[in-house]
């Protein structure tokens, strides 16, 4: 049932416009670089300031990252990314463009931060951790990257009303 629950969630639909913010996390596993063990999963984020959400469990390839933001973000809007070097094409795209440099221990320059899809990671994280103990497969991280992403762009108040509206 909560398999079929969370199919409502997804988050597809209109596009993300104005402020965007552009990051990549990586969820389950217990391997850091260079060692053996199992592998983490990447996955893709979008947050639109004051909106929605698009996260998609995906490697962190060129095609696959500007993929994703042609997808579900509106030409002219402003991406602000880190220094990762994918996010600097968007501009050939059509989309404004600013990063921080976390090297540097730059996290914010007035408007520019990803604070915002900071802190839907954390959530996810510690929401993941918290409520399944860590314990999901790969094969349905997406579903419950789904969940929280829905989660995350409605008040609480909505979540029943929009899942019923979708049956």
């Amino acid at each position: 049932m909560a398999k079929q629950i969370r199919s409502l969630m997804d988050t597809d639909g209109d596009m993300l416009s104005g402020t965007i913010e552009a990051d990549e996390t990586y969820i389950g596993g217990y391997r850091k670089a260079g060692q053996g063990g199992k592998d983490k999963t990447p996955v893709l984020g979008l947050v639109q300031r004051g909106g929605g959400v698009r996260a998609k469990v995906s490697a962190r390839e060129a095609h696959l990252v500007l993929g994703h933001i042609q997808k579900n973000v509106s030409k002219g809007s402003a991406i602000m990314s880190d220094q990762f070097g994918v996010y600097q094409k968007v501009k050939k795209l059509g989309y404004g463009h600013d990063s921080i440099n976390h090297w540097k221990k730059e996290f914010g320059r007035g408007e520019v931060h990803t604070n915002t899809i900071e802190g839907f990671w954390a959530q996810l994280k510690r929401g993941l951790l918290g409520t399944y103990n860590g314990a999901i497969s790969s094969d349905y991280l997406q579903s419950y990257v789904n969940e929280f992403s829905y989660r995350y762009a409605k008040p609480s108040s909505e979540i029943f009303a929009g899942l019923m509206a979708k049956i």
